[in-house]
């Protein structure tokens, strides 16, 4: 697969977590772990088989965060 088909969840991979969550629910099967040279997994995706439901966005833990509003 070449690199023009392939998009990432974050611009910078420290803000992944790992946890597969997003991997999980494509129903697409567009989402592959990749372990980079520390041993790390980031999701990567295969815009060909991508058909943008954003369902990968939605379960996002990271990019979910909810805070509790201290009044």
């Amino acid at each position: 697969m070449s690199v023009k088909n392939k998009i990432l969840l974050f611009e910078r991979k420290e803000l992944c977590c790992g946890c597969t969550a997003c991997y999980s629910v494509c129903a697409k099967n567009a989402i592959s772990m990749e372990e980079d040279i520390e041993g790390f997994v980031y999701p990567i995706i295969d815009e060909t088989k991508c058909v943008k439901c954003q369902r990968c966005l939605k379960v996002c833990p990271i990019r979910n965060v909810r805070t509790i509003n201290e009044d």
